[in-house]
């Protein structure tokens, strides 16, 4: 299609909401979305400068325009995550999960089963669930075993086959856990009656158990029947550890659905907390991978939709950090303070783990996306035209002004390349100046790089405040690489992070991956710096004597030192002894400066 039909279409498109799709050339569906007002959001597609890649080679590919207008935009929410599941677009955010979830089944039939499923048959039974952890579901169930006696065989229970006595009671009865309903021990009434109880504990609400146990143990206690009065305190006990347990806030906090998301640059980790009764009943994670560089509101609607679909939730209110759309019928609440905003701060901090899980988990088997991630974060963070794979870090080091050195590290990847450190000697500075020395250093290191066709760094880090980063720039003026490498300062004090004529620094998130890289190429320099500066003290600091000796130099004192340890032993040996080792004409010279008269 022509780019005159293109602009036709998006003329005549209708301001309502409703779903836009997408086609290339060969008529294939390559995006999906959905709008409050189809005119406005499909022509900013094309009105727009698209900083992201992907969305500019998107909209070149776009040939034609379909659209389908709905009523309400819950309609428009839930079409688009429909078509996107069917056709799976390129450019989609494409929600996977291959897991087929248990249930918890109570059975439609006479005096119904309870059990664990994973097949959801529309037969008339009730399903709870769907669960994300196979735990709870066990834990469920023991709980219920524990407090009421549930059939587990699969009889046809019909009144005229029980009449006639076809079943036997099992050994389950002989243990009480079933009350024999198959030989007419228990009544259909009472067994509904322990039904209805076990469909409220599994909904989170106990308190209809626990008030009803607590009648039944005061009746035996007047009774004098106290074994059983005993046997229904356990079961009170049982209850009130497990709602301990599973109540994280306020029990008036029912029937809502909290959603969070943590996202970085590639993904976004959306966990997702069902409450009923103050208890979390459901809690899952799910993690997306962007394809456009979707906001956090886009993935977090899209996720909404997917999540309340996929777990059935009909919650009508949910809990979410920020403003989303979910049209109509849902009731969007944003908690600032109290049980409320303890609840969304869980869910928040749900996702975190969840992301920092994963990030271990990438770390060991795909080294390379782990190191993309902390790149494209870091390009972020420090607001940098291009991501720093290749990172070096300057430190000066001297002691009351001597022996003034200098120190270069290497990160590559985010990770030291200890192969490319490198030591410097300050050659052309008198006395403990550090500005000087470090236009020094980083004029030599960037001269020689541009000398013999090195690569040059992304990024320059310079240990120190505003006079060091100067005093960097200063020579990068020199050698015509300013506006080519970016450079920051870092100041020991308070982790400033500083910019080349900006007066105000940049403070990073303490937790962020960022400052820690930046931190541990800091140390790292620091460690690298003093460990030479120290070599190059003792080195003198043991020489200096021997070096006075006239015709003695540092091949003789080697030679020396490997056989004698120390200048003391040196200085003590006896002329035969240095003899041996350098000769009767250098062993003399040595001898006599220790043993003046």
């Amino acid at each position: 299609m022509s780019q005159a039909s293109l602009d036709v279409q998006l003329k005549t498109l209708p301001e309502s909401p409703g779903v836009y799709q997408y086609f290339d050339t060969e008529g294939t569906i390559i995006y999906i979305g959905k709008a409050k007002n189809l005119k406005k959001r499909v022509s900013s597609y094309f009105t727009k400068t698209h900083e992201n890649g992907k969305t500019r080679v998107l909209v070149k590919r776009i040939a034609n325009i379909k659209h389908i207008v709905v009523q309400t935009e819950t309609d428009a929410l839930l079409l688009e995550n429909n078509l996107i599941k069917k056709h799976r677009p390129r450019y989609n955010v494409l929600l996977k999960d291959d897991k087929s979830y248990p249930w918890i089944c109570i059975k439609k039939e006479r005096f119904p089963r309870v059990f664990s499923t994973r097949r959801y048959i529309k037969d008339g039974s009730e399903y709870f669930g769907p669960y994300t952890n196979i735990k709870t579901v066990y834990t469920l169930l023991d709980l219920i075993k524990g407090l009421y006696q549930i059939r587990t065989c699969n009889y046809d229970l019909a009144e005229s086959k029980i009449e006639s006595g076809k079943y036997k009671v099992c050994l389950e009865y002989h243990l009480g856990n079933c009350k024999g309903p198959c030989e007419g021990y228990e009544d259909e009434e009472s067994y509904n009656q322990n039904i209805k109880a076990i469909r409220e504990i599994l909904k989170g609400n106990f308190k209809e158990s626990l008030g009803e146990f607590k009648t039944q143990m005061s009746q035996y206690a007047q009774d004098m029947q106290f074994e059983e009065a005993q046997k229904i305190k356990e079961k009170i006990e049982i209850l009130e550890n497990y709602q301990a347990k599973s109540t994280i806030v306020n029990p008036k906090i029912s029937n809502v659905d909290v959603f969070s998301i943590v996202s970085d640059a590639g993904h976004g980790y959306i966990n997702f907390l069902q409450l009923s009764y103050g208890s979390i009943i459901r809690s899952h994670t799910l993690e997306i991978k962007k394809k456009l560089d979707e906001t956090d509101k886009t993935l977090l609607e899209l996720a909404i939709v997917e999540i309340r679909a996929r777990f059935n939730s009909k919650s009508k209110e949910v809990y979410v950090p920020f403003k989303v759309d979910l049209g109509q019928d849902i009731k969007v609440t944003i908690p600032q303070l109290g049980d409320k905003k303890h609840i969304l701060d869980l869910s928040i901090r749900n996702a975190k783990y969840y992301r920092l899980e994963r990030f271990k988990q990438v770390k060991i088997t795909d080294p390379d996306r782990h190191a993309n991630r902390i790149m494209a974060q870091m390009k972020v963070d420090l607001r940098l035209g291009e991501e720093p794979r290749h990172i070096e870090c300057f430190d000066n080091s001297n002691i009351q002004g001597t022996n003034p050195v200098a120190a270069c590290v290497v990160f590559k990847n985010g990770k030291p390349s200890k192969k490319d450190y490198r030591h410097f000697n300050i050659k052309t500075v008198e006395g403990p100046d550090d500005f000087a020395s470090m236009e020094e250093v980083v004029f030599r290191r960037y001269k020689r790089l541009l000398e013999e066709k090195q690569p040059l760094p992304q990024l320059i880090v310079i240990d120190g405040g505003k006079g060091q980063l100067s005093s960097a720039l200063k020579s990068l003026d020199a050698l015509g690489l300013r506006g080519k490498i970016a450079i920051i300062g870092i100041a020991k004090r308070l982790e400033e992070l500083f910019y080349p004529n900006d007066p105000i620094p940049l403070y990073l998130d303490k937790k962020s991956e960022t400052l820690k890289i930046i931190q541990q190429l800091r140390n790292e320099a620091h460690r690298f710096g003093i460990e030479h500066h120290r070599n190059k003290r003792s080195k003198q600091a043991l020489n200096t004597e021997m070096e006075t000796i006239p015709g003695i130099g540092e091949k003789t004192i080697v030679e020396l030192l490997k056989v004698f340890k120390s200048a003391k032993r040196i200085s003590n040996a006896k002329i035969d002894e240095l003899e041996e080792v350098v000769g009767n004409s250098r062993a003399t010279k040595i001898y006599n400066y220790y043993h003046k008269e």
